[in-house]
């Protein structure tokens, strides 16, 4: 019962931190209430309560080779129509960049590059903090006995785990070799659950449902897999086994086939955990809109959604708790394999 009335304040907290990013003058906007979660911002916003919006202003960070570097909090900005020569523009989705302005406010046709501190940049480093301060002391407790049994309870939590990636999944994917990735692969798979059960929080902004995010992830993979892949791997490639010589040599259709081939299967890593985390939002946030709808048609019709409304979003919460394990597993299994082909001799 207590874990029940706990689930339920945070889904009546995430109400009121919704909420608040999809009101305006017009009324209740869906539409930008989402993407206003969804997409990256300048400020973690956490609440509004009244007129007032609960925040954590980040740092902009913006170099212009015609203005040298700026550096100042993204409050300015935010409340400003511009400050220090710039200001925040927004896709039609609400996505926000920087431009550079003049005295007037009028956009210059000059190039900004920007490397200001985002929400998602933001929580990235949060994930980061949070792992090492949870992975560091597991690891001097294992480092000064190996062969202990678990003593604390993260230990415990954390070793059924570690074993399962290296058994189940490194070893019999990379084979022989696995000993040498299974660091990166165990620190994928963290990471990637760390952001998405964040993520789940009223206050968390799902990373991994940015694209940017699982594309650097594949990124790793992609210069891991290729900064060790052997002859064979390479040879598949350009010298495909089985094939007449004029589709390799002579219409090389099967070295620019493979090359695609290649390329698509880290795209479609990317995309994947980019799509099931994003696409799990949407639908909570679009379901959880309906209590807001139906509540300017109608008070009445607004309460009576909202019973429905909370039961659903409590389902499709835990829903997403195993979402979040599945999705690390996925591409933890899956860079594992994509590893095991490039390194693995064949016979």
């Amino acid at each position: 019962m207590k874990r029940l009335v706990i689930l339920l304040g945070l889904l009546l907290a995430s109400v009121g931190t919704y909420a608040g990013g999809g009101h305006s003058e017009e009324g209740f906007n869906p539409g930008h209430m989402i993407f206003h979660h969804l997409l990256d911002d300048y400020q973690w916003h956490f609440a509004t309560v009244g007129n007032k919006h609960i925040s954590l202003y980040l740092p902009i960070i913006v170099y212009s080779p015609e203005r040298g570097l700026s550096i100042f909090s993204s409050k300015y900005l935010i409340y400003n129509e511009h400050y220090n020569g710039y200001k925040i523009e927004r896709s039609k989705l609400g996505k926000p960049y920087i431009v550079a302005v003049d005295e007037n406010g009028n956009p210059l046709d000059i190039p900004v590059y920007d490397f200001s501190i985002t929400r998602t940049v933001f929580q990235a480093i949060l994930a980061a903090i949070l792992l090492l301060l949870i992975m560091i002391p597991v690891a001097r407790t294992y480092s000064r006995d190996p062969y202990s049994p678990p003593r604390s309870l993260m230990q415990r939590l954390l070793e059924p785990v570690i074993l399962f990636i290296r058994d189940e999944v490194a070893k019999p994917t990379i084979g022989e070799k696995h000993y040498k990735f299974l660091p990166y692969l165990l620190t994928a798979f963290f990471f990637i659950l760390t952001s998405n059960l964040l993520g789940l929080t009223p206050l968390g902004f799902n990373i991994t449902g940015n694209i940017s995010i699982t594309a650097t992830l594949t990124l790793f993979t992609f210069v891991i897999i290729h900064s060790n892949a052997n002859k064979e791997y390479w040879k598949h490639i350009f010298n495909t086994p089985g094939v007449p010589w004029w589709l390799k040599f002579g219409l090389p259709i099967m070295p620019i086939v493979e090359i695609i081939s290649v390329f698509s299967k880290h795209i479609a890593l990317a995309v994947r955990l980019f799509a099931n985390i994003f696409g799990g939002h949407m639908s909570m946030l679009s379901i959880l809109s309906m209590i807001f709808i139906f509540g300017a048609i109608s008070v009445i019709a607004g309460y009576g959604v909202s019973v429905i409304t909370v039961a659903l979003l409590i389902f499709l919460f835990f829903l997403e708790i195993l979402v979040a394990f599945i999705q690390a597993y996925i591409f933890t299994m899956l860079s594992s394999l994509f590893i095991g082909m490039a390194v693995q001799e064949h016979h």
